[in-house]
């Protein structure tokens, strides 16, 4: 691997923005292709990153530099990627459900999603089962991630798997869900394909359910 990938996924572990777009603005000028430099700098350094989330090395603030670090690279890979249509490895629809104006979790999700080199769609904060439905249709998406802070909210996480079911979708969308609240032990009681609790083997395990 060249100097200059090993150096993009440093300064994208370190959560160095400008650095990062620089040595990619470089890279292209000298013929790196945008494809090696999505695959063998940018998401083996979220990988990485992740790793070090779950086993408590790193912590939430670093996760959101090295993320913001990343979405940086990628803007400026995008254009070089989308007419090889090799960006992409699948779609998810993501929101926290709605009542729930949390969106920490979610957001961290989202960006150990997109570093993975999934396509999230973020709906946001409360959002009622239908539009769940409804988004994944209309974006293609393999996957509903519906997130929750408040037991409270948590019942509408059972409206979308029964919405999927009632639209004879569950061959083609699963539905994962997260949050401080939620355990497996939900997951398995509403009928939901996965159940992860953090952010990291969130985006592993959407990774697999769409391999």
């Amino acid at each position: 691997m060249s100097n200059t990938l090993i150096d993009i996924n440093g300064f994208v572990q370190k959560g160095r923005e400008k650095n990062v777009k620089d040595l990619i603005e470089q890279a292209l000028l000298n013929g790196l292709s945008a494809e090696s430099i999505l695959q063998d700098a940018l998401l083996p350094a979220m990988d990485t990153i992740g790793e070090k989330f779950k086993s408590g090395e790193l912590f939430i603030p670093h996760v959101l530099m090295a993320a913001k670090a990343m979405k940086a690279g990628m803007e400026l890979l995008h254009p070089h990627l989308v007419s090889g249509n090799s960006m992409s490895k699948g779609t998810v629809v993501l929101g926290t459900v709605k009542g729930d104006l949390h969106d920490i979790g979610k957001n961290l999700v989202k960006m150990m999603m997109e570093g993975k080199g999934l396509t999230v769609i973020d709906l946001g904060v409360d959002v009622p089962a239908e539009k769940f439905i409804t988004s994944a249709i209309e974006n293609g998406a393999s996957i509903i991630g519906c997130s929750a802070l408040l037991t409270t909210t948590m019942p509408e996480m059972k409206k979308v798997v029964e919405q999927v079911k009632q639209k004879n979708l569950s061959n083609k969308i699963k539905v994962m869900i997260g949050g401080a609240p939620v355990t497996q032990d939900y997951c398995d009681s509403i009928n939901a394909d996965i159940y992860t609790p953090d952010a990291a083997t969130a985006a592993e395990e959407a990774l697999k359910a769409i391999g």
